[in-house]
């Protein structure tokens, strides 16, 4: 099993993106599923106990190798980098997105009370949100809705993760 970790290990960690367990599975074909998972879990495990430097996260619907938030300051001095910061107008227009996707620009600019437009733009052009589609109505506007790169980005495996209104009243109390 210690072999199999050190593969899944290295596939993580070579990785650019969150690596998804059919991924693992369709590299390794000749292991069976279920030992991957207790190979992969146990990696997971072996990582958060030993509170290094690094953790394995399960996030966008994958893994990914990521550094703990109490180095994070460290990293950015050695790399001489500012966090990347949204707008406010960027935010909340990836907040709308986020809790009422598919959704229109009509719709968010109906929520946020002025244009999008531009605030729009930036978020495609960061990769945060994408077109889903179009609605069937005349005109066939755009829907939006977020992409893996937000849920990666947010820490977060799914959309079931984003925080719900109890959320946000209890942590303003």
């Amino acid at each position: 099993m210690k072999d199999l970790q050190s593969i899944l290990e290295a596939l993580i960690f070579v990785s650019d993106a969150p690596v998804t367990f059919e991924r693992l599975r369709e590299t390794l074909p000749e292991r069976e599923a279920g030992d991957i998972r207790n190979a992969l879990n146990a990696l997971v495990e072996e990582y958060r106990s030993r509170e290094s430097g690094l953790y394995i996260a399960e996030v966008s619907g994958g893994y990914q190798i990521r550094t703990r938030e109490s180095v994070r300051d460290w990293i950015r001095k050695f790399r001489k980098e500012r966090p990347p910061a949204l707008s406010r107008a960027a935010v909340e227009t990836l907040a709308v997105i986020a809790y009422r996707q598919p959704v229109l620009k009509a719709e968010i600019e109906k929520v946020r009370g002025v244009d999008s437009s531009g605030t729009l733009k930036s978020l495609l052009e960061r990769n945060l949100v994408r077109m889903v589609g179009r609605k069937d109505v005349p005109g066939k506007p755009i829907l939006y809705g977020t992409t893996r790169k937000f849920l990666e980005i947010f820490h977060l495996r799914d959309l079931s993760e984003l925080p719900t209104l109890r959320d946000w009243k209890e942590l303003g109390e």
